[in-house]
């Protein structure tokens, strides 16, 4: 199965970010640290951008943040660090981009909900409000509407109307158009006031991965906004990997999808930016973005006796990350490089010969020699103690001939 062409949506531009159009699928992440809490917020700006966050979104709940916001992203303009920050507003956005200016300056773009920017007549001046502001210091805004939080009086509407019908649809049914409208009339109303379709970003999130593929697909079909991406509340570990993976793929499939965010519940010990790292995996399993050299490896079988294949493909892990960037800046298209290591004699030859380069180590009862392949062609036979050190000196020296010679085409 191919993947679908993408949706054509306007180019939205984010301080030099592009999302939308035919840019490449965005990737950011957001802090988990109080934001007032500068030097902890600036550091986990810092682990996000440095792991490939091209987007990172701030909490700002309170007039603490709000100050707090300038001085992070001074820091790390100081630092060299160019990356959008964008302020994440809930229920009190118009009160503090209003009243901190320099805050509404600093950053890039807002994201505000339309399930609590406030409640009838309010609503509609806190979001004009909102709006202007974005207009004043031309900025871009994501309008972003979740399950959690819907706005209730549409969601009380859309119900009435709904229990008048000859067939009245489900619950969930009428939650997905009350998700889908808010997102719309929103943007109708932000565009009303006088912002382009340019700076606006939408997105519907839920948490169960069957309706947020749904409610995207719907919303996809109705207009040609840049769509942002994500389940909602993914969950922990293993299980918000699996689940955001799934969703986010099979949208992406369909050319639905402009940046994306994988949401995991934190655990101790474990970096925000493995949020990051599984966007990265994601995109580039699915061919839409390259970021390092991909590495097949054998998952291990009864044939495979010894452990050295599980050692061998982690130390060239290790190698890959720690030469990526010298790489990249030396061998232009590295990064779309397939490496094999493989356990047995079973698949290991194939997998070596379809990678651009591998190795195919010797499983039980084989003889205890390891063939190398580059470009499908035999290139060495490996034995002995230092087959690690070999075949990383083998895999230096195809990248330095190959691109060298790409170059000069």
């Amino acid at each position: 199965m191919e993947l679908a062409k993408r949706r054509k949506t306007p180019t939205v531009n984010i301080d030099g970010v592009k999302l939308g159009g035919d840019h490449p699928v965005v990737i950011q992440s957001m802090t988990n640290t109080p934001t007032e809490l500068v030097d902890s917020t600036f550091d986990q700006c810092l682990e996000l951008i440095e792991a490939g966050s091209e987007l990172v979104r701030l909490t700002v709940n309170d007039e603490r943040a709000a100050e707090a916001v300038p001085q992070i992203i001074k820091r790390l303009r100081d630092a060299g660090h160019k990356t959008p920050i964008v302020g994440d507003f809930h229920y009190n956005g118009h009160l503090l981009l209003k009243q901190f200016k320099e805050c509404a300056q600093a950053l890039s773009k807002y994201r505000i909900n339309p399930g609590n920017v406030g409640k009838g007549q309010r609503k509609d001046e806190n979001f004009e409000t909102i709006i202007k502001v974005a207009i004043e210091y031309n900025k871009a805004v994501r309008i972003g509407v979740n399950w959690g939080s819907l706005d209730q009086e549409l969601l009380t509407s859309l119900m009435t109307l709904n229990s008048k019908l000859k067939n009245p649809l489900s619950f969930k049914e009428v939650v997905y158009d009350c998700m889908i409208e808010s997102a719309l009339r929103s943007a109708d109303s932000a565009r009303a006031l006088g912002l382009a379709r340019e700076k606006i970003v939408l997105s519907v999130k839920m948490s169960d991965l069957q309706d947020m593929v749904n409610v995207n697909t719907r919303l996809a079909n109705r207009c040609d906004y840049a769509m942002h991406l994500g389940l909602t509340e993914a969950g922990v570990d293993i299980q918000g990997i699996a689940s955001s993976s799934a969703a986010l793929a099979i949208l992406l499939q369909q050319g639905i999808g402009d940046t994306i965010r994988v949401s995991l519940t934190p655990e101790l010990h474990i970096k925000r930016s493995r949020e990051v790292e599984v966007c990265k995996h994601l995109l580039q399993s699915m061919g839409l973005r390259y970021f390092e050299p991909k590495i097949t490896s054998c998952p291990g079988c009864g044939r495979t006796s010894s452990d050295f294949f599980l050692y061998l493909s982690e130390c060239i892990s290790d190698h890959v990350k720690n030469k990526i960037n010298e790489w990249k800046s030396k061998y232009p298209g590295v990064e779309r490089l397939t490496i094999a290591v493989m356990g047995c004699v079973v698949n290991g030859p194939g997998e070596s010969k379809h990678a651009d380069i591998g190795i195919s180590l010797p499983g039980a009862t084989e003889e205890p020699i390891a063939p190398v392949f580059a470009d499908g062609k035999k290139i060495a036979t490996l034995k002995g103690p230092k087959i690690k050190e070999d075949f990383l000196s083998l895999l230096e020296k195809y990248i330095e001939n190959r691109f060298k010679k790409e170059s000069k085409i």
